[in-house]
């Protein structure tokens, strides 16, 4: 008995201030008396935004926008731009293409087959992610049945909004051009230089470090959600109730987003392609991947544009490593 006295004395020591301070949650709590207490929690916190600091970032990621996108449209008119015709595949350089067979797009198509390429325009290198336009950033989840009654717009833009950009409702609602509004545009567009050409690329890479830093340093303050099926974006604390999830269209979930947390990528995809250096063969062969190095879609157009890459993407792009043709030979 002694014995036993001596090990709960020793157990008190070590646990009596745990089970002095700890909580039991056995007793009811009456949620409808909190209700009122969150709700005007959520009401306070939304008067804290948008940070002042932050506003200046925000109007910069939103300059640095449409610097990238007038960027990129003047390169696409003088460096060949293909896409798959099944599958989201791009490759920027000669109008042949690549020989990989990595193509996985069309259902009935036999997987791992070669790419068919045709023109394509900015919307497969500047991926367009819209999102839903609020008043403010804490206000009513959106229902399924209001999906149609707010305006769609791009996250990054919404982001900005959210954060006190305020340059007018034009740039606003503007969305990324799509490819016909670029090609129209090349015989009003006079011939430029190698140099004009380079200064082009070189600021339109700018742009796109400054855009996707920008970015970043939003989302560590103001909260943005994806979902982990699908590509859909909400910018605010909570994701909306809208049932367009493809992938669980049709199962028990009926269309309902899961959300996570939202990075850079979510919201800025880089759209990675395969990199043709200048030690390659003219056509990047097929069981030859381990050779080849990879970049974002805008890095690699300005590069191809005789911008200066950074040397963050020396080592993803394999600029001085070896081909195959080096070496077999």
């Amino acid at each position: 008995m002694s014995v036993r006295m001596k090990r709960w004395g020793h157990m008190m020591q070590i646990y009596g201030g745990f089970i002095e301070f700890s909580r039991f949650y056995g007793s009811k709590v009456d949620f409808k008396k909190l209700r009122p207490m969150i709700l005007k929690r959520i009401q306070d916190r939304a008067n804290e935004f948008p940070v002042k600091p932050m506003v200046p970032v925000a109007s910069q990621v939103l300059k640095s926008r449409m610097l990238l996108i007038h960027g990129v449209s003047t390169l696409l008119q003088f460096v060949p731009l293909l896409g798959c015709k099944f599958c989201h595949e791009v490759y920027i350089g000669e109008l042949r293409g690549h020989l990989i067979q990595n193509c996985h797009g069309n259902i009935h198509r036999v997987k791992n087959q070669v790419h068919e390429w045709i023109i394509a325009g900015l919307n497969d290198i500047l991926v367009p992610v819209e999102t839903f336009h609020l008043d403010n950033m804490f206000q009513e989840v959106i229902k399924h049945d209001q999906r149609f009654d707010f305006d769609r717009i791009p996250a990054v833009v919404e982001l900005c909004w959210q954060a006190g950009a305020r340059q007018g409702d034009e740039n606003i609602k503007m969305k990324t051009p799509n490819s016909g509004s670029v090609h129209s545009g090349v015989n009003q567009l006079e011939s430029l230089s190698t140099e004009d050409l380079r200064h082009i690329a070189n600021k339109t890479l700018k742009a796109w470090e400054t855009l996707r830093s920008g970015v970043e340093k939003l989302l560590l303050v103001y909260p943005a959600k994806v979902c982990e099926y699908c590509s859909e974006v909400h910018i605010g604390p909570t994701g909306h109730k809208a049932r367009n999830c493809g992938v669980f269209k049709y199962e028990s979930w009926r269309g309902t987003h899961v959300w996570k947390k939202a990075g850079v990528d979510n919201l800025v995809p880089p759209k990675f392609v395969w990199c043709r250096r200048p030690q390659d063969p003219p056509v990047l062969l097929n069981g030859m991947q381990q050779f080849y190095g990879h970049a974002p879609a805008v890095v690699d157009l300005c590069w191809k544009a005789g911008a200066v890459v950074p040397t963050k993407y020396h080592c993803m792009m394999k600029v001085n490593g070896l081909s195959r043709a080096m070496n077999s030979s």
